[in-house]
């Protein structure tokens, strides 16, 4: 998954799992199980993708697909992933889900009464600008598809999924 925090990356990939019955590897759950006050300290995001990593490739030598839901801006972070999986003889799909910038950062910062997505609350607009700042479009190399995050919907993923798949 790849776009602002508040695009619409995780609605995007619950309805995929929905659509699929893809593991979800949800980062932002993982995160709220495994440490009681999350910090995103380096060494909590260390640990935290050490795990969602080994369990995505546990997964995959097992035959079933995954969704890994984070943000993974950096394409050295997409690329590891990629050869996690090609080592299990997986496919991979990068799901880019854009937004108006205004937009994502109002969903991420602004309305979590209303988002059943931020599990970890409001981000801090200062959060939000470091992390979307450091957003790596997807390169030529990568088997991408586009989703609008202002049309998300069960009939518009399953008709983008069909034109992928």
């Amino acid at each position: 998954m790849l776009g602002y925090p508040g695009a619409g990356k995780t609605t995007t990939a619950k309805i995929i799992h929905e659509l699929t019955g893809a593991e979800l590897l949800w980062a932002d759950h993982a995160r709220r199980e495994m440490f009681t006050t999350p910090t995103h300290s380096p060494s909590e995001n260390l640990e935290l993708y050490n795990h969602l990593n080994d369990k995505a490739a546990s997964l995959l030598a097992r035959g079933r697909s995954v969704i890994f839901d984070t943000n993974f801006n950096f394409y050295k972070d997409r690329e590891h992933l990629r050869q996690i999986a090609n080592r299990r003889g997986a496919k991979t799909l990068l799901v880019w889900v854009t937004a108006p910038k205004e937009l994502a950062k109002q969903r991420a910062t602004d309305s979590t009464p209303l988002q059943h997505t931020r599990i970890l609350g409001n981000m801090p607009a200062t959060v939000w600008e470091r992390l979307s700042s450091n957003l790596q479009p997807p390169r030529p190399d990568e088997l991408t598809l586009q989703v609008d995050g202002t049309k998300v919907s069960p009939d518009y993923i399953r008709s983008l999924l069909s034109d992928t798949l």
